[in-house]
Order: C-alpha cells, then structure tokens, then sequence
C-alpha cells in the first residue's frame, strides 16, 4: 500500500492541481492580520517540529520536520516509512526508499516554495484566495499569482499566539493532503549536511 500511494502524497503533498479562485477582498482588520503573518514568517528562519500527515484518502504518518529559510527543508518519515523529502538547491526530491524511487521537482514549482523563499510575503507575485477566522485560527489559502494551476497552499494560524500550525494543499477533485504541526522549536542550528539531495542507491 505505502508503495502505490507514495508518488501520490508527493505530488498531493507539494503541488496540487486546483485553478485560481478569485482573489480574496480583505478587510482593513484582516489586512492587518495579514501583515502581522508575514512578518512572524519573516522572522522565523529556521524550525523543527513533529509534524503529522493526512492524504486525501484519510491515510497518516508522522515525522519530524527541518526547514530553514531560504530554501531548505527535510521531512523525515518514521519507521517503518520508507520515504523522505528534501528540498535544497531549489528542488525538491522525494525518495521512497523501499523501491528506490527518485521524484524531483522544481522548487518554485510547487507551493512549498512559498514557505522557503527568503521573503514569505503574502502580496504581489502569491495572490491571497481565502481568508478565514475560525475557532481562534486563522486559514489563508494563497496561489502563485502567475500560475495558480501549479496548486492552492491553505496555511493554518493560532492567533494568540500568533504560530503556523500546518498547512494543506488542494487538488482539483477536492481532495486535501494536510500536514499538522507540533513540538515547534524556533531559532534551531542546523548542520547543512541533513539537506544534501537524496540519489538512488
């Protein structure tokens, strides 16, 4: 099972294949919250925390995740999970070790890549589709403004505090991959060895 769906969480997880939605009329208060996002973004360089993965099936797996800001991030599966992904470089590469599979894609091809670039700014070149106050959260999904088509990023907020909590991407049937965050430790060393791209063994 893990081996026919593995290609399928990637391409789920990173990309999506939902078109553009009309761009999100923000109030003044919600602008302000946006502009509070972007700088708790902004200064959040680097992070670990455990994460935890839903596919569009209602599949789960867990791990720990390492992003540091510009452009690196390691998804560390647990055992008994064959797969791993890395983005470094400006791809992203992810590896199912148990048929010794490599899939890579460009980085800023995918959504992921809006939390990797060096400035996470939510105006101009990423488009804000939806903006929602739920339950003491915040949800913004954002697009590519010049290619929506290469997927819709929703990304989760606590609002006090003020904390990503996790992420999903959208497919064009409705289907969503989710990815919840927790045990976040912020301002983390990290050796750059843990992002060299995996090969085929």
């Amino acid at each position: 099972m893990i081996r026919r769906l593995s290609l399928a969480f990637f391409l789920f997880f990173i990309m999506g294949l939902n078109p553009a939605l009309a761009k999100a009329v923000l109030s003044s208060a919600q602008q302000v919250w946006v502009s509070k996002i972007e700088q708790n973004l902004t200064q959040i360089q680097s992070f670990q925390a455990r994460f935890r993965q839903t596919s569009p099936k209602g599949e789960s797996s867990s791990g720990t995740v390492i992003l540091v800001r510009p452009g690196r991030v390691r998804f560390n599966y647990d055992a008994p999970s064959p797969l791993l992904l890395v983005a470094n470089q400006g791809k992203v590469v992810f590896q199912d070790r148990s048929i010794d599979q490599i899939t890579t894609l460009p980085l800023k091809r995918t959504p992921l890549g809006l939390l990797l670039r060096p400035d996470p700014h939510l105006t101009g070149d990423v488009t804000i589709t939806s903006f929602r106050e739920i339950k003491g959260q915040i949800q913004l999904r954002v697009v590519r403004t010049a290619a929506p088509q290469e997927g819709e990023l929703t990304l989760y907020f606590s609002k006090t505090p003020l904390a990503l909590l996790g992420w999903s991407v959208l497919d064009a049937q409705g289907a969503s991959t989710h990815i919840q965050l927790s045990d976040i430790q912020t301002g983390i060393n990290v050796d750059p060895q843990i992002f060299t791209l995996p090969k085929a063994e």
